[in-house]
């Protein structure tokens, strides 16, 4: 699959006392960026709340490799690594306007109900419209 990328400016409040990014907020970073691959597809978490489902991180690993700063003009990337029957991996990187790479990640999210927060099949029209090179 072709790589998303999504622009994210730091601000003020996305740093620490030391004046770098927090390192939390590197999660919100790809976070964005995944919500807008989706809505890049035509798919709004609202709408699909309506439906009756969510997404959410079941498992996040990342890595810290150069600090971002207030400021700082950066990209976040997302491609799907991994597709099952209710989830999705991300492979994510976090680069400044260099294009040095400050963070990365490999995030997985799960297709949940959004009453029993149970797991539940990615719908088959989702599925169809992700790029998929597996």
């Amino acid at each position: 699959m072709s790589e998303f990328s999504w622009p994210v400016r730091v601000y003020y409040e996305d740093t620490d006392a030391g004046g770098v990014v927090y390192y939390a907020n590197y999660l919100k970073f790809m976070e964005r960026a995944r919500t807008e691959f989706l809505r890049s597809l035509g798919f709004e978490q609202d709408e699909l709340l309506r439906q009756g489902l969510i997404f959410a991180v079941h498992r996040a690993e990342v890595d810290y490799i150069k600090p971002a700063r207030f400021n700082h003009a950066l990209t976040v990337t997302a491609k799907i690594s991994q597709q099952k029957k209710v989830s999705l991996t991300f492979e994510q990187e976090v680069l400044n306007e260099k294009g040095e790479l400050c963070s990365r990640g490999k995030i997985k999210i799960v297709c949940l109900d959004s009453e029993s927060f149970k797991p539940r099949p990615i719908p088959e029209v989702i599925l169809r419209t992700i790029p998929n090179e597996q």
